[in-house]
């Protein structure tokens, strides 16, 4: 068997795999944080708890009405950010303006109101979300057992991702969503509905969320407390990316999901700490992130 640095090729490989897929899911929620602060200069703090609603909704949707995978790829996180769209219209909206403290506490508030409900209703014990027939399986490339659904996860986050940042960068509809919320009096004097763009920005951060909560509930154990815990390490990558780069949360996150891997091949005590290690030193070299702009 082929050794690297002492360690199987095997071995490697699937920490690897692992850390590639644990970075499509930093990735998406990255991505969801920066367009959300990016555009909208909010701290969403209930990142997390939308994305436990994808996957909790996952499970509840085909326990009680029977909805397949596929249905609830698109449904779960449509639901979630009609979700997000109330919370920015009677809540956010409130508080437009404010200094970004007021932001972080609301929305810290609002996923504690959600996963407070729904441990009261379903426990903090694990739900459990069957892989769907068509993905069960995988295939031997070798070097390593590359299972189905940790493929399409992978690809299905990537995708996405880039979709949303070429439509942000690359489109007529990106640019009145920067400009919207860069001078919103002079795109309401083009006639653009600045604060219904403002929703459904804050909505599709979300959506992005619950997408990758979808992805998740084969994978992961389904429970209201998911979001909390991954959380705190999506903000770290944020930080290292650029506070509101939006290119800037799809690679990071991606890298810092290796890094993580390739830290538990190695040094497995250091694998929980090792993206606060990286932010720090990212911090005292670059404070406005790796990929973003000075202000």
């Amino acid at each position: 068997m082929s050794m690297i640095f002492g360690v199987p090729m095997a071995v490697l490989s699937g920490q690897l795999l692992i850390g590639i897929i644990n970075g499509a899911f930093y990735a998406l929620l990255s991505l969801g944080l920066a367009v959300i602060f990016g555009l909208l200069k909010i701290i969403n703090f209930a990142h997390g708890a939308m994305y436990m609603l994808g996957a909790m909704g996952t499970v509840i949707l085909f326990d009680n009405l029977g909805v397949n995978y596929w249905v609830a790829l698109f449904l779960a996180p449509v639901l979630v950010g009609i979700v997000g769209v109330l919370v920015e219209y009677f809540l956010l909206r409130r508080i437009a303006g404010q200094d970004h403290i007021y932001s972080l506490l609301l929305t810290f508030g609002v996923a504690l109101i959600m996963q407070g409900i729904l441990t009261n209703i379903y426990g903090v014990s694990g739900l459990r979300y069957s892989m769907p027939d068509m993905f069960k399986g995988g295939v031997n490339l070798g070097f390593m057992f590359l299972p189905y659904y940790r493929a399409w996860v992978i690809v299905a986050a990537l995708l996405v991702c880039f979709g949303t940042w070429f439509m942000i960068e690359k489109t007529k509809l990106g640019a009145y969503l920067r400009a919207g919320t860069e001078d919103s009096q002079l795109m309401q004097g083009f006639g653009i509905n600045v604060p219904l763009l403002v929703s459904l920005t804050y909505g599709f951060g979300v959506m992005l969320a619950a997408f990758a909560g979808v992805l998740a509930a084969p994978i992961y154990s389904v429970t209201p407390v998911m979001g909390s815990h991954i959380l705190i390490v999506v903000f770290a990558v944020v930080v290292i990316g650029g506070l509101g780069s939006i290119g800037g949360a799809i690679i990071t996150g991606v890298l810092m999901g290796v890094v993580e891997g390739l830290t538990k091949t190695f040094y497995p005590p250091a694998s929980s700490a090792v993206i606060f290690l990286v932010m720090v030193i990212v911090l005292m070299i670059r404070p406005h992130g790796l990929f973003g702009k000075e202000a």
